[in-house]
């Protein structure tokens, strides 16, 4: 919208913007480390310790009354100097002759009275404007200064050859202080020279300047404190048209304007016919009386009429005089704003009317209802007055049939679906509706083809998705509202930009940039996010897009909650996808208790654990029960002096060579097949008879170590071991037994051939007498405890 607004006003400063730019370039250049900023600190001289490479000094406000060459000698660089509002009442010009770089001096709002004329040459800005000089301080030396743009000047008289030697200069600026000016007779002021002339007059007091000023390609003209009567406005008229009759006017700009209505009407009658192409009146003053002035609009190059800030004195008027004076002007641009206007008639079928700015006005909702005649208004702004109703606001535009661009901000507007339908002119392409008090309610009465839309500072929650389809909407400003969601692109397909920012977003969908592909700028910062798993994805989207489409990205979205996080810009806001998809979170805990349960299951198998806890169990429960007998009773149960333990496939080595060698010498053994009592379990028989016996005997061999029960027997009779405290397994190697032949699961068995001493079957029959000695050594020491229990029983 504002892109097209400057299309139509742009011409209307553009020349006095550009006049005024290149005389103050400098003014506005770049400050650097070498600028010193010295103002308003109650100076009376020149500081002596300022950097010597300074180019901007800055030493206004202050009570400096006198310059000497030491304060400027040391700053050979110095560029810009600023001066204004002192107290320096004489100037000599050769204290500058060391600053021959210097380009920018202020002198103005000082004591100046006298000036010497030694110039420095390269000055492009000079302003002695509101000083205390009688005439004006121009000497043949000014004519030396062929760079100056601007030049500010004051006097009290005006003679004709003043100005003279800077005749051949072209300057972009002069700035002319009459606010001590007074003369008794008509004089001349050739002024040849200037693009633009601004002439301050006294203030709150009658305008007397009898002065004819003569200029050459002057294009913009500005009167500063103009105070008017029906007495003395033809003397004005005539000053003015002096000044207006150059064909390279096209502003004239009056500020600070005191007159009556019938002066100001007789101002426009003497202005209309003159090549003027804009009008610019500022802070309007209005007294006396209101009454019906005639006035016919000739034709006119006048393109634009801008009134803002009328303070209206007169209380008692006709509304019809007044509006009908602005009504029926033959122009294209009308802008009327701060002044109170309660209504505006609507104009006549032949006016040219295609810009018109009626901004801080009282306008209500009945303003231009049922008026026809605006079929070539391109544009209307009535920001800020007292509309309310949007539905009524809709109707005005019915007949508008040129109307693009419609701003209505800053209202009271509200829009009740009750009220009907809206009735919008198909040609509106821009609607403000900035700072009103509309609610959801707004998105079905929008114009159809609209493409560009500002709803920002408004009372919306959320964008209705039921709504008409606004497929030409390029640009919707949502800014300042109470969204708690991003819109869905469904109903604006060709949305590229979108300013959403502080509303109350928490969770953005994820989906946005899929679903608004068009989308080129984006502004969604400041609003409240909720930093959880739900943003992560929005926030990783984000990251992914241009930051020249993501506005205002990273150092306005921060995280708002939870606390830990609040402040924390989105861009440093990181969560494992892990911990946000619980499904892949549920699977990759199922997968890890698998591999766990798998890998335990596998351990377990390799080393045999379900047998270990079999037994382990088993040997808890008999140990249970041999608990609750006494020590004297469980020592009185030995019944044997060896258990032996041996695979079938050695039972006939045992019965053959061991038993009967034992046997003779009255050591008595329990044998599985012998002693075992029937009806208990296998493994009950094998704990009893361990713990019955004061030895195991466990007979080694490869066939051994591939019996299950063996190895059982070994198990139980190594935990007894333990338990009781005593020595009392004997091992006996039948057959060596390879270390790797002997499986894993039987770690016991490895570790008891790897620490335990073993006695070995020999093969030599000599040696068979010193294995059995070793045999009956071992039950030597407990023979007499278990022949005490033999006695017993």
């Amino acid at each position: 919208m504002t892109k097209d607004k400057d299309s139509i006003t742009g011409s209307f400063h553009f020349v006095c913007l550009v006049t005024l730019i290149v005389g103050n370039i400098i003014q506005f250049s770049e400050e650097s480390e070498f600028a010193v900023d010295m103002s308003n600190m109650k100076l009376t001289h020149v500081p002596k310790n300022l950097p010597p490479k300074t180019k901007i000094l800055d030493m206004s406000q202050n009570h400096i009354s006198e310059l000497h060459v030491s304060d400027m000698s040391y700053l050979s660089g110095l560029e810009v100097l600023r001066l204004s509002h002192n107290r320096i009442w004489c100037l000599d010009f050769r204290i500058f002759k060391f600053n021959q770089d210097l380009e920018y001096l202020d002198l103005s709002h000082n004591q100046l009275q006298n000036i010497s004329c030694h110039l420095v040459t390269s000055l492009k800005h000079l302003d002695l404007s509101f000083n205390d000089f009688d005439v004006l301080p121009i000497c043949k030396e000014f004519g030396n200064l062929t760079q100056l743009h601007f030049l500010g000047l004051s006097a009290t008289k005006l003679r004709q050859l003043d100005l003279l030697p800077i005749a051949h200069l072209h300057l972009n600026y002069i700035l002319l202080d009459l606010e001590r000016y007074y003369a008794n007779e008509t004089e001349s002021l050739p002024i040849l020279n200037t693009k633009t002339l601004d002439l301050v007059l006294h203030p709150n007091q009658l305008f007397s300047v009898q002065v004819n000023i003569l200029v050459n390609s002057l294009v913009c003209l500005q009167l500063t404190n103009i105070e008017l009567n029906d007495d003395n406005c033809e003397l004005f008229t005539k000053f003015s048209s002096g000044l207006t009759r150059g064909p390279t006017l096209l502003n004239i700009t009056l500020r600070h304007m005191k007159t009556t209505w019938k002066c100001l009407v007789e101002i426009f009658r003497s202005l209309w016919p003159k090549p003027v192409e804009y009008l610019n009146i500022y802070n309007l003053t209005l007294f006396d009386k209101i009454q019906k002035e005639d006035i016919h609009y000739s034709k006119t190059t006048l393109k634009a009429l801008k009134i803002e800030h009328v303070k209206n004195e007169v209380f008692l008027y006709s509304q019809t005089v007044l509006y009908t004076i602005f009504s029926e002007m033959n122009i294209m641009m009308l802008t009327i704003s701060d002044t109170h206007f309660i209504h505006m008639l609507c104009p006549p079928p032949s006016n040219t009317f295609k810009f018109l700015n009626f901004t801080q006005n009282l306008f209500t909702d009945s303003v231009f209802q049922n008026c026809s005649q605006l079929v070539r208004l391109e544009t209307l702004i009535l920001r800020k007055n007292k509309l309310e109703d949007l539905y009524k606001v809709s109707l005005m535009t019915k007949h508008m049939t040129s109307l693009e661009i419609l701003d209505v901000s800053g209202n009271s507007l509200e829009y009740d679906r009750h009220d009907g339908d809206c009735t919008w002119v198909g040609s509106i392409v821009v609607l403000n509706l900035s700072s009103n008090i509309l609610t959801d309610s707004v998105f079905r009465c929008l114009p159809p083809k609209v493409k560009v839309v500002d709803l920002h500072d408004n009372r919306i929650r959320s964008i209705p998705k039921p709504i008409m389809k606004l497929e030409a909407l390029q640009e919707l400003n949502v800014a300042s509202n109470s969204l708690a969601h991003l819109p869905d692109c469904g109903t604006f397909s060709s949305l590229s930009v979108l300013t959403i920012h502080s509303n109350s977003i928490s969770n953005p969908s994820a989906d946005f940039f899929q679903s608004c592909q068009k989308i080129r700028s984006i502004r969604a910062g400041n609003n409240p996010f909720q930093c959880t798993c739900e943003l992560r994805e929005f926030v990783q989207n984000l990251g992914q897009v241009s930051r020249e489409v993501v506005e205002g990205w990273p150092d306005s979205y921060k995280c708002d909650y939870p606390e830990n996080y609040k402040g924390t810009l989105l861009k440093d806001f990181h969560m494992s996808q892990l911990s946000c998809n619980t499904t892949l979170l549920l699977v990759t805990i199922g997968v890890t208790m698998l591999v766990l349960t798998a890998t335990v299951t596998a351990l377990c198998i390799y080393l045999d654990l379900p047998w270990y806890l079999r037994m382990v169990c088993q040997w808890t429960q008999t140990r249970h029960r041999a608990r609750n007998i006494p020590l004297e009773e469980l020592q009185r149960t030995l019944q044997f002096h060896a258990f032996i333990s041996y695979s079938g496939h050695d039972s006939a080595w045992v019965k053959s060579e061991l038993l009967p060698n034992l046997e003779k010498e009255d050591i008595r053994i329990c044998l599985h097949e012998r002693s075992f009592v029937p009806g208990k379990s296998i493994v009950e028989n094998i704990i009893n008879c361990i713990e019955k016996s004061y030895k195991s005997i466990f007979v080694l061999s490869p066939n051994f170590v591939q019996s299950e029960w063996c190895h059982y027997e070994l198990y139980f009779a190594h935990h007894n071991l333990f338990h009781e405290g005593s020595n009392n397994l004997i091992l006996i190697l039948l057959e060596p037994i390879p270390h790797n032949c002997i499986p894993s699961k039987y770690h016991k068995l490895r570790a008891l051939m790897t620490q335990r001493t073993y006695l070995e079957w020999p093969k030599e029959k000599s040696k068979h007498g010193l294995f059995w000695a070793n045999i009956r050594a071992a039950f030597n020491m407990k023979l007499t405890l278990i022949a005490e229990n033999d006695a017993e029983t």
